[in-house]
């Protein structure tokens, strides 16, 4: 028999769902026949963007301002997802499929792919609108008594409980000209913190222990030297959360990964390592979040991907880190303000020896929750980059929201 019914949407490690359930009491459409149920759930956003810019050359001192508006998705995009539960046996078993569609668009011309989406940048990508972006198709099983195995395409261990600690996951944060062609901005992603991604995986999740969970596995690699990826990619995460007036989660990641040659490299491979601590306490109507990491190989953490130029061609390495401390108090049930600030910072490798850049941000917040599905969101943010040859100091104003079903 086939029923149809709301139900409340129930906790699941993709960042839409996290999202969602920081948002309130969302609601899924659920399906259920036989012993089969499918869950449905989504979200939509929307922002006003201003962003001012300016660039100083550092030898010249030199000065090109830009200031823009955009119509955008924030730090989510759009999102579909569908989720298949199941019981068989002593096993709990999941299939989980969801699409990631973005608003934006840099067509020059309404209703005509005429444009791109490269920001100037040369070649130009004569793809004006948006991507639908794959973000998890995996399937799971396990139990509470052994814990859970996955297999496919989910969110990252590395860098997971950052991001959905965000307060601009609600809204848009800093980097706003990212949102063509990525159909998001950064948050505070290059500015306290490193993406985790959505990543081909095969993980283990241990069953809770009191308040201790723990989660491991192996990971599609990244060619990024050498022109060999004899080994997976690795990474865990180790987490303890507790309730009472004071509830809060502490936690701790890692990730590591290397690649090798055969014959003639280009690049000289070398390995990626990186280590985070990060901790979170609420107590009343307001919370902290505290959160650091490192990395010798790991990426440009100034641009926020793992990966993204981790050495020189002769495979220095380049040293990378960061930090992120967020504060957010309810005014009232309704309404929460909130303010973060991170800096990242690279040296040697990719940089250059001895030489060493940095990228910090700030975001004062608001957020109110209009009713169960919609939230409202004002953000400012600022950022300051010192590179290699140029400063930068941009200035974004966003307004928008961001519903739930």
């Amino acid at each position: 028999m086939k029923s149809f019914r709301p139900t409340p949407i129930r906790h699941a490690s993709s960042l839409m769902l996290l999202g969602l359930l920081a948002a309130g009491s969302a609601q899924a459409v659920s399906f259920t026949q036989g012993d089969v149920t499918l869950d449905i759930n989504g979200t939509v956003n929307g922002f006003y963007v201003n962003r001012s810019a300016t660039v100083t050359n550092k030898a010249t001192g030199a000065e090109s301002k830009s200031d823009n508006s955009a119509i955008s998705n924030g730090l989510l995009p759009g999102w579909i997802h569908f989720t298949a539960t199941a019981k068989a046996g002593e096993q709990n078993v999941k299939a989980d499929i969801s699409f990631a569609p973005g608003i934006n668009s840099t067509s020059s011309v309404i209703g005509l792919p005429i444009g791109d989406n490269s920001g100037g940048a040369s070649p130009a990508t004569p793809n004006p609108y948006s991507q639908i972006d794959t973000r998890s198709a995996y399937f799971q099983f396990g139990n509470d008594s052994w814990g859970t195995i996955k297999f496919g395409r989910d969110i990252g261990l590395f860098g997971q409980q950052v991001i959905l600690s965000d307060m601009t996951l609600l809204g848009v944060g800093g980097t706003t000209n990212a949102s063509i062609p990525f159909n998001t901005t950064f948050g505070m992603i290059g500015h306290g913190y490193m993406y985790v991604g959505f990543q081909p995986q095969i993980s283990y999740t241990t069953p809770k222990l009191g308040g201790l969970q723990a989660a491991a596995g192996i990971f599609q690699p990244s060619r990024f030297a050498g022109n060999q990826t004899r080994e997976p990619g690795v990474q865990a995460m180790v987490s303890y959360d507790w309730s009472g007036p004071a509830a809060g989660k502490v936690w701790g990641g890692l990730v590591h990964q290397g690649t090798s040659c055969s014959g003639t490299c280009t690049s000289q491979p070398f390995t990626a390592n990186g280590m985070e601590l990060g901790a979170k306490v609420g107590l009343g109507g307001a919370e902290a979040v505290v959160y650091a990491f490192q990395g010798k190989g790991l990426g440009l953490s100034t641009v926020g991907a793992q990966f993204l130029g981790g050495a020189d061609a002769a495979g220095n390495r380049t040293d990378s880190k960061g930090y992120l401390a967020q504060v957010t108090y309810k005014i009232t049930g309704d309404t929460k303000v909130g303010v973060n600030y991170g800096k990242n910072t690279d040296s040697d490798g990719a940089v250059g020896a001895g030489s060493s850049i940095y990228s910090k941000g700030l975001t004062l917040g608001i957020y109110h929750t209009l009713n169960k599905y919609i939230t409202l969101t004002g953000e400012l943010n600022q950022e300051r980059k010192d590179n290699v040859a140029t400063k930068e100091k941009n200035r974004s104003i966003s307004l928008g929201g961001v519903l739930f079903f």
